[in-house]
């Protein structure tokens, strides 16, 4: 039954369910919200008790409201310390079968600074499982695929396409990624997916031999930036690295076959709140999500609107890029006051130094950051400096204490480039 639910929605979104112009967009969009309202103020304690007529009628909400609201949101009872209790126990055993009740459990990863709970029904799996696979296969060519998913958890949401037309195999993060290289030659997959750094590391594998021979390659869970991605396609000899932006909160974009990223606004809503003229930070409405409702989620990414429509006609919106978190936009100290530092400007002083594979630049306080570097010698720590000073010399911010340690990553954990460490209180004391 898993199987026909999930290749039904494959099948209405690949090839039935396709909208080609703005106008039908904005009309279909308005109706699924108005049937998602409906069914909430019925089903879900929380929004029959504030009654919305609109959407504007609910407030923003984000990971923290979420979670105080849990067991009043969802709409088929999920207590939410138990629900937590289940995911975290397959967290430790590294068994992702256990169910509360029919539902799946998860957690997030919590880069937010709060610990989130993922709830979705066999159902909702399904739909999810066969739109992702709609969007993601190649044009022309949809059977016989191997699946290859490097990934931190595995809740079985791909297990239920596994067919002879369409395989997947699961790879384990925490695992030594030697022990993959074998299991990965040995099944030959035509897609992998993975994040972006597992991907510079099955690169460096691919650049002594060519053990692999994908026909797509999907970046997931992680920024996915200009450098890696140049590596990436050299070593694989591939013209575009799909990418998927994807998290607790639902399937939110994919890369089209043009190479540049959508988001699904046939399966979400976006409002977008500008941090600059053409950043903004998404809060999404899912049109699908019925188990625990996404309505009016304010995400904490900043993303990188298209000025040019993409060549693939799609009346989508396009992102030239995910640039990183809000919360990781660097706080520097001027002689006009604060000035705020997207990730962006962060990564390109790295990209331009020669040398540097591998790097973090995290921000301490107000005036001191460290960077992680795997080969740290004096011409690197002069150049990477130097960038800094030019920077800082166009934005017009004080050049804060720069330091240097050794690069290290964490098995299983994502990977940040660029991360601020501290926030600062309406009065504008540091709190680390």
């Amino acid at each position: 039954m898993g199987k026909l639910s999930a290749l039904t929605n494959f099948v209405k979104t690949r090839w039935f369910a396709k909208i080609k112009t703005k106008e039908k967009l904005t009309a279909y969009q308005l109706k699924m919200l108005k049937r998602q309202l409906a069914f909430l103020k019925e089903k879900s304690p929380y929004f029959k008790a504030m009654n919305p007529q609109k959407l504007s009628d609910i407030p923003i909400m984000d990971k923290a409201v979420m979670m105080e609201n849990f067991n009043a949101l969802n709409t088929v009872g999920i207590d939410r310390d138990k629900a937590l209790a289940l995911a975290i126990e397959s967290e430790r055993t590294r068994d992702f079968t256990p169910k509360y009740g029919k539902i799946s459990v998860g957690l997030s990863s919590g880069t937010s600074g709060h610990r989130g709970l993922f709830v979705i029904s066999d159902r909702e799996r399904n739909e999810w499982a066969g739109t992702i696979l709609a969007k993601l296969l190649p044009q022309g060519h949809i059977l016989g695929h191997r699946v290859a998913f490097f990934l931190r958890a595995d809740n079985n949401l791909y297990e239920t396409m596994n067919s002879a037309a369409l395989s997947f195999s699961f790879f384990d993060l925490l695992k030594p990624m030697e022990e993959h290289f074998k299991t990965l030659k040995e099944f030959q997959p035509t897609i992998l997916v993975a994040p972006a750094s597992v991907l510079k590391e099955i690169a460096k594998k691919q650049e002594e031999s060519e053990f692999i021979q994908p026909e797509k390659i999907i970046s997931v869970a992680e920024v996915l930036n200009e450098a890696d991605e140049r590596y990436i396609k050299k070593a694989f000899r591939k013209d575009i690295i799909h990418q998927v932006y994807q998290c607790t909160e639902g399937f939110l974009g994919y890369t089209c076959e043009c190479g540049k990223m959508h988001l699904n606004e046939d399966v979400i809503y976006v409002e977008k709140e500008y941090v600059s003229e053409n950043r903004f930070v998404p809060v999404i409405t899912d049109f699908r999500r019925k188990t625990q409702p996404i309505i009016r989620y304010r995400l904490n990414d900043i993303l990188v609107e298209s000025e040019e429509k993409c060549k693939c006609g799609s009346p989508f919106l396009a992102i030239d890029k995910i640039e990183g978190r809000e919360d990781d936009v660097f706080l520097l100290n001027g002689p006009d006051g604060e000035v705020k530092v997207f990730a962006d400007f962060i990564s390109r002083c790295m990209v331009y130094v020669e040398d540097i594979e591998n790097y973090r630049v995290v921000q301490l306080s107000a005036d001191e950051i460290v960077i992680y570097i795997d080969q740290i010698t004096d011409r690197t720590k002069e150049d990477t400096i130097g960038e800094f000073k030019r920077l800082s010399g166009k934005m017009n911010f004080f050049l804060p204490k720069i330091s240097f340690a050794p690069y290290e990553t964490t098995p299983g954990k994502k990977v940040k480039r660029v991360e601020r460490l501290y926030k600062r209180d309406q009065e504008g004391l540091e709190k680390v």
